[in-house]
């Protein structure tokens, strides 16, 4: 079956991809920590990140050989595809964040398996992280600009993500309001699966309990 070679594919480069994305985080993220960065480093950075960005498309195109109808694969996996091509595209760079969220995710997904609460709450400091990072590269620059630093960038996605808001900073640019409204989603989200975990919780301990007794 394909599906069970591409199984076993992934399986195999999950690791090595995964560090490899930890890799395209570092060089995505050290220019945008320290702006005043030596131009020498930030070119070797860019190397770094568009090979790490090759090794990413290399996966992919395994993944559509491994394939039996590549078309379809490409079809049903068109999120891939889409966040591997638009990034390329200098206007659509923070993409290359989701690709790294992406790859996360997958393998989350394959080790993380039944423990909601572990995967839910890397969601959410992923999301934080990765946020930041986000609008900090959107606002950096600007004269109007609210998020300066990488804490005030830290404190509104914390803000965010958590659905609680905060007024003093906020951003200024389109792109950075667009990260905000991916933020707000994946906080409604992850807000609601806490609440039902928790809820589970509380109803499977009642439900253990003798009667007339209190759940510790």
């Amino acid at each position: 079956m394909s599906d069970e070679r591409v199984e076993r594919w992934e399986r195999r480069s999950e690791i090595p991809l995964l560090l490899l994305a930890v890799a395209f985080l570092a060089a995505y993220a050290w220019p945008i920590l320290d702006p005043r960065l030596d131009p020498t480093i930030e070119d070797g950075l860019a190397v770094a990140s568009w090979s790490v960005w090759a090794a990413f498309v290399v996966d992919f195109v395994a993944r559509l050989h491994l394939a039996d109808d590549a078309r379809r694969y490409a079809v049903r996996h068109w999120y891939d595809v889409a966040l591997i091509v638009l990034p390329m595209l200098r206007p659509l760079r923070l993409l290359r964040l989701l690709a790294f969220a992406r790859m996360l995710n997958r393998s989350a997904r394959s080790n993380l398996s039944g423990r909601v609460g572990t995967y839910v709450g890397g969601t959410a400091a992923a999301s934080v992280g990765l946020g930041a990072l986000a609008v900090l590269d959107a606002e950096q620059g600007r004269a109007d600009a609210t998020i300066t630093s990488f804490g005030d960038a830290l404190w509104w996605a914390t803000c965010t993500v958590t659905t609680v808001g905060c007024g003093d900073t906020y951003p200024v640019t389109t792109t950075g309001r667009l990260v905000g409204v991916v933020l707000m989603v994946v906080g409604v989200a992850v807000v609601g699966t806490v609440t039902a975990i928790v809820a589970a919780w509380l109803v499977s301990a009642v439900a253990e309990q003798p009667d007339g007794a209190t759940p510790r």
